[in-house]
């Protein structure tokens, strides 16, 4: 889910900053530019790791800064195909749900990713997967929010309406879906998790 990701950038000190030791400076300057935005190609800042190496300074004509090539690594949030994650489903319709993972909310599942004999209830406003045992049909219900769902979370600079980054999820294989769906007594089998991730796609 999380990987280290090696980025190297001229980073701008502005003036005020000059008292600080360059190192804490570009720290500063690194984490005040990048945390919680998506970085093309890379994924999702959460925090900086640490400074690797620290260049060359240089102040540009009409430009009171000074600009130092530095090379860091950052921890991003990028899933690798076919991980397993776990998280609480935030909203439904009937092209599929909205899965949050507490501090990232964009995760999208769609229908043709859910189980086979899946449907969207439009009454309950649920999806619902039948399958079926020796003596009956049962019906199990996802829920549509959860207690541990976290509300208000910026996680990405949005321009116009449009998302910077998707996951795309599926929980159309053994051990996948609702939890309770395979630690019930009715389902049994694994315990794995919620959602798979499947892909990624970014949009600017």
């Amino acid at each position: 889910m999380f990987q280290l990701a090696e980025i190297r950038h001229m980073v701008r000190i502005p003036p005020w900053l000059f008292g600080q030791t360059l190192n804490d400076a570009v720290v500063e300057e690194l984490n005040r530019k990048l945390a919680n935005k998506v970085v093309l190609n890379v994924g999702l800042c959460i925090a900086l790791f640490d400074v690797t190496s620290l260049g060359d300074s240089y102040i540009f004509p009409g430009d009171g800064a000074s600009h130092t090539r530095a090379t860091f690594r950052y921890v991003v949030f990028r899933p690798f195909m076919e991980e397993i994650l776990e998280g609480v489903i935030k909203s439904a319709d009937a092209d599929g749900m909205q899965v949050s993972l507490g501090f990232y909310d964009d995760v999208y599942i769609r229908r043709d990713s859910m189980m086979t004999n899946s449907h969207y209830d439009e009454t309950d406003r649920t999806w619902v997967w039948d399958y079926q045992t020796d003596d009956d049909t049962h019906h199990l219900f996802m829920d549509i929010a959860g207690p541990n769902l976290i509300e208000g979370d910026v996680v990405a600079d949005r321009k116009e309406g449009k998302i910077p980054y998707i996951v795309y999820g599926a929980i159309n294989d053994q051990g996948l879906g609702l939890v309770s769906w395979w630690t019930s007594s009715i389902g049994g089998g694994d315990n794995e998790g919620e959602e798979e991730e499947e892909e990624l796609e970014e949009a600017v």
